[in-house]
């Protein structure tokens, strides 16, 4: 099964499905993204905090893939946005996962409160320039974090990967991105099974209308949306399932009734507000 790849505003493509390692613990990685890799997966999301690189490292260079059909993104972490340290962060993220390069380095969190996430950006551009990380990018960034880097280096980053999922959509980050030519990648996709979300008619009702499970409804939702999604488990059989997405199509009407699943008002977040980690 081929995964569509879309184009980032770097000029590299990015598989639209990943497999993402969060909480997978770091002595089951090398199997689970072995099996991932197995099953024709060939996108993989770390990061430097969630200890697994090391696991990500090793399954790539037991998968004999050719590096150039592989896309592997890691992360910079809060408290390393400052002076040397980002150079210092990647060349370990590197070191670990075996790798010149990542095809995308993600700033994690803008950790506002300590007012360095401009200059944690300016390191990933000069990440990019020495070719350290072919496309870079943010991760639970909002407008006005988005609209400040751009507005002090002249950089729009190529992804805001962002807690997305039915009932929080995001949707004025979600306009910034594509107004200006940056994708979305949605972390939580599922909304990491904090809300009944499966029992929602809207999703159910889809399910059963193309005989699809409602993990496969939201996934595909998010693929017509145009977001790049990578749900993580350490099942193989569910690995295989989140892949049988793409001889799916919602109807405009289904896409509608999961669209309303947002309240709007910013109550359906699971995860910790972009505020408040630093």
């Amino acid at each position: 099964m081929t995964i569509p790849a879309l184009r980032l505003n770097s000029g590299h493509d990015i598989p639209q499905l990943g497999y993402g390692v969060f909480k997978v613990p770091a002595d089951d990685t090398a199997r689970a993204v072995g099996e991932a890799l197995a099953l024709g997966y060939r996108h993989i999301d770390t990061a430097a905090v969630y200890g697994n690189e090391e696991g990500v490292g090793a399954a790539i260079a037991a998968s004999g893939i050719p590096r150039d059909e592989l896309f592997v993104t890691t992360k910079l972490w809060n408290d390393r946005h400052e002076g040397d340290e980002p150079q210092k962060a990647i060349r370990e993220s590197l070191a670990k996962l075996g790798l010149e390069y990542v095809d995308l380095y993600l700033v994690h969190w803008p950790t506002p409160a300590n007012d360095n996430y401009v200059e944690a950006w300016q390191a990933l551009i000069a990440m990019r320039d020495a070719g350290l990380a072919r496309s870079i990018g943010v991760s639970n960034f909002l407008v006005r974090h988005l609209e400040r880097i751009v507005a002090e280096t002249g950089v729009t980053p190529a992804v805001d990967q962002i807690e997305l999922h039915p009932a929080h959509q995001q949707r004025d980050v979600v306009a910034w991105a594509r107004e200006n030519g940056v994708l979305i990648e949605a972390w939580g996709p599922l909304g990491q099974g904090k809300y009944d979300l499966f029992s929602e008619p809207a999703v159910a009702g889809a399910a059963a209308a193309h005989g699809k499970s409602v993990a496969q409804v939201v996934l595909r939702w998010h693929i017509q949306k145009g977001n790049v999604v990578f749900p993580k488990s350490v099942r193989a059989e569910r690995l295989r399932e989140n892949m049988d997405v793409f001889d799916l199509q919602l109807t405009d009407a289904e896409m509608a009734a999961i669209d309303a699943l947002d309240p709007g008002d910013g109550s359906g977040r699971v995860g910790a507000h972009p505020d408040d980690v630093n």
